[in-house]
């Protein structure tokens, strides 16, 4: 079996990238923390810093910890994926079966689509699992797509609009703002993924993949519901104003915090998840394995499952997510030219069963995947070279540039001093 390692001089560099990424209070990272990990040699390196939280103390600078507890918000949806098409090879969900679809949500049955007048027509076909594990079912966020926003108030008026990180269901039952399989749209397709895991097992999104994902791979400290000891380990969150000064503010997504509203909080596999950075990398070190847990040997998913997972679903697309994205809730996202700028515009886009498949220019390979989290947490998997690995930070609004920076300074570092040996 091949080892994987890091140089002595890379991982001192990493180290000084943490370090670094933190070492301004006001204006740089509040928290920053990676994880990186190879196969057949589980973790080449772990390191956090800044300045987080235990219940309201606030640590003292440099005192980041290995289990300090995130919002992992978009990471959320590999997980969701990933109990998709456990189900698809039990032979309980199909990737093509739209009747299937609309038997279990009738609200994708009955869901309409927006125009740019704020009329509503009926669908032209009918919305599939493939469609929503590939953006593709037509649904979009209210924080990326103003039409959602105008026809929101169109219906309720003024100042009001969707909140899918309320917690509520009510707020996922919004219009298309595309047919299903024109295009690409980051969305909600993956909330309605989740739904489909729930009804068609019976099992609450969390309690599912508690069972199924998290007990095999003997992780612990991911819940949709942290509990108290959870709780008490939360970094906090933190919002750059726009002269890039750093406050203190309250996680948009904080139903599930509040032991009473957390008893009808939506399970959001689009969002819900929080843990720790090195536990979500036990999910990453199972698929960089081909679905098997290198440590306890449990298979979440086959081996042609993970591979059809990493095959691009979007071929006929080459450039779906080359496009400009408007910050229609700026306190949330920042306006950006894509999704994944680093892809050399000569290279094609992918996106597979649950995330996209990017090559960069830091060294990753041309079939890695990834995606992040609205909190500026970032994760990769590269099947061809062995490695995965998080960068996170706990900063809005999402693609902070610093934490950016972070990422691809430390991807770049990881693949600068990545040894294989046999």
């Amino acid at each position: 079996m091949e080892h994987m390692s890091l140089t002595a001089d890379v991982v001192s560099d990493l180290q000084k990238l943490v370090d670094g990424a933190s070492s301004n209070e006001s204006t740089e990272l509040p928290y920053a923390s990676v994880a990186v990990i190879g196969k057949g040699t589980g973790e080449l390196f772990a390191q956090s810093s800044g300045n987080g939280t235990t219940g309201i103390q606030v640590r003292s600078r440099g005192e980041g910890q290995r289990d300090d507890i995130l919002w992992l918000a978009s990471c959320t949806k590999l997980v969701t994926s990933i109990a998709c098409m456990q189900l698809v090879e039990q032979g309980k969900l199909a990737l093509d079966d739209a009747n299937q679809v609309g038997g279990l949500c009738p609200e994708l049955r009955e869901v309409k689509v927006i125009q740019e007048d704020g009329s509503l027509v009926e669908k032209d076909r009918p919305i599939t699992l493939r469609m929503l594990l590939t953006h593709t079912a037509g649904f979009g966020y209210s924080f990326l797509n103003p039409k959602l926003e105008r026809y929101r108030r169109q219906e309720c008026g003024e100042n009001t609009n969707y909140d899918e990180l309320s917690g509520r269901f009510g707020d996922f039952l919004h219009p298309l703002v595309n047919q299903p399989g024109e295009k690409f749209e980051y969305g909600i397709s993956m909330d309605w993924a989740g739904i489909l895991v729930e009804r068609v097992t019976g099992t609450k999104l969390n309690d599912y993949m508690q069972r199924q994902i998290f007990q095999p791979l003997k992780i612990h400290d991911l819940s949709m519901f942290p509990t108290s000891q959870m709780k008490a380990r939360l970094v906090g969150l933190w919002n750059r104003s726009a002269d890039g000064r750093l406050s203190r503010r309250e996680y948009p997504f904080n139903r599930p915090l509040d032991a009473v509203k957390a008893a009808d909080c939506f399970h959001s596999g689009g969002a819900g998840l929080f843990g720790s950075i090195q536990e979500y990398t036990k999910i990453l070190a199972a698929i960089l394995n081909d679905g098997t847990c290198p440590r306890t040997g449990a298979s979440i998913l086959s081996s042609a499952t993970v591979s059809e997972m990493f095959t691009n679903q979007l071929t006929d697309w080459p450039n779906f997510a080359r496009r400009h994205l408007p910050a229609v809730k700026p306190e949330l996202v920042y306006p950006a030219e894509g999704f994944y700028p680093l892809c050399p515009p000569s290279l094609p886009q992918g996106w597979g069963l649950g995330f996209m498949i990017s090559p960069g220019m830091t060294g990753r390979s041309e079939n890695t995947a990834h995606w992040s989290g609205l909190s500026n947490v970032f994760w990769w998997i590269d099947r061809k070279n062995g490695v995965a690995g998080v960068v996170a930070s706990q900063v809005l609004p999402f693609a902070d540039p610093r934490a950016v920076m972070l990422w691809v300074e430390v991807e770049g570092k990881v693949y600068e001093g990545l040894k294989r040996e046999s």
